[in-house]
């Protein structure tokens, strides 16, 4: 065989072994991360959400394969994409797998936990470099423990109005919204759960439980101000016939406060958690709520957790229209 054709065999080696390092979904994730910024095994766990020795495994044919490059920093290694070595060939075939990947749920997603891990990535260098800003956070919170801005930060509600917390659960959103408002009616489907809910309550003045469905409320006419559903939406079979009854219940200028997940993939969660819906996007929520009297006021993505499993979430703040 000529030196000529033991190059181009050895090119079409090379190609292949490359094409077959990005046939995994969780792996061009990665590189599309590693394209725009340097990360470590354990960051690039937890913007991807696996096992560390599961980014580690996916990390092995991106290396070998040419398509990343490694270095250490002290007993750290850090990795991103090698796009200086990468020959032409690579470059084109990277640019068709990139553009390929943009459509996956995931990736956004990607992008805000990345986001999230580089901003605390800075903190961490920031608490190290100059302990004065990180003193007062410190004293703060041992003297007044870490949720005091955000329970503060709820005295802007108005003291006089009656908030209905749909599909309570154990009462969490009831519990921080007592005391705060005129009254909050605690309303779940589950006996179990506002069992649990009155206990976690019993001490708490100015919140009453009431049993029923969120396509049916137990509720009266224009009875609240202020309809709040954390992680109740993607559990019900038909988002519109219970946005108009939480329209309902609403008083003329109600308002309704939803928290809920991003739309994903993770169709896992239908089975082993009864999710009827995969998360929403800002323009389901919003037609949604016009079809229901609703104005959509406000759709805010939330800052990922690093530390959390679960997919992005979200807020929305509808306003209810006057006829």
């Amino acid at each position: 065989m000529s030196r000529r054709n033991t190059r181009n065999a050895g090119d079409a080696d090379r190609l292949l072994s490359q094409f077959t390092a990005l046939g995994d979904v969780v792996r061009l994730r990665m590189l599309q991360l590693l394209a725009d910024e340097e990360f470590s095994v354990g960051e690039l766990a937890r913007i991807v959400q696996v096992p560390q020795s599961t980014a580690s495994r996916h990390l092995k044919p991106l290396l070998d394969g040419g398509w990343i490059a490694r270095r250490s920093d002290g007993t750290a290694g850090l990795y991103r994409m090698a796009s200086a070595t990468l020959a032409p060939d690579s470059k084109a075939l990277w640019e068709v797998a990139r553009q390929s990947i943009q459509t996956h749920p995931e990736v956004a997603q990607d992008r805000q936990r990345m986001a999230s891990v580089i901003a605390s990535r800075r903190e961490d260098s920031e608490g190290f470099f100059g302990r004065v800003g990180g003193e007062w956070s410190d004293v703060r919170q041992k003297l007044f423990g870490t949720h005091v801005t955000n329970a503060a930060l709820l005295d802007l509600l108005d003291p006089h109005i009656v908030v209905a917390d749909l599909g309570c659960g154990t009462g969490e959103a009831s519990e921080a919204l007592s005391g705060l408002v005129r009254k909050v009616i605690a309303v779940d489907r589950e006996k179990s759960m506002l069992d649990a809910a009155q206990k976690r309550l019993a001490r708490v003045k100015h919140v009453e439980f009431r049993r029923g469905t969120m396509e049916a409320l137990p509720l009266k006419n224009r009875e609240v101000h202020l309809a709040v559903v954390m992680l109740v939406l993607h559990h019900v079979q038909d988002i519109h016939s219970v946005l108009r009854e939480v329209a309902r219940v609403l008083k003329a200028n109600g308002r309704m406060f939803i928290v809920d997940m991003v739309a994903h993939d993770r169709r896992a969660y239908a089975a082993s958690m009864g999710h009827v819906h995969l998360g929403f996007s800002a323009d389901t929520i919003r037609r949604a709520a016009k079809a229901a009297g609703f104005e959509l006021l406000r759709y805010r993505l939330l800052a990922s957790d690093p530390v959390a499993t679960g997919p992005g979430l979200f807020t929305a703040l509808l306003g209810r229209r006057s006829h």
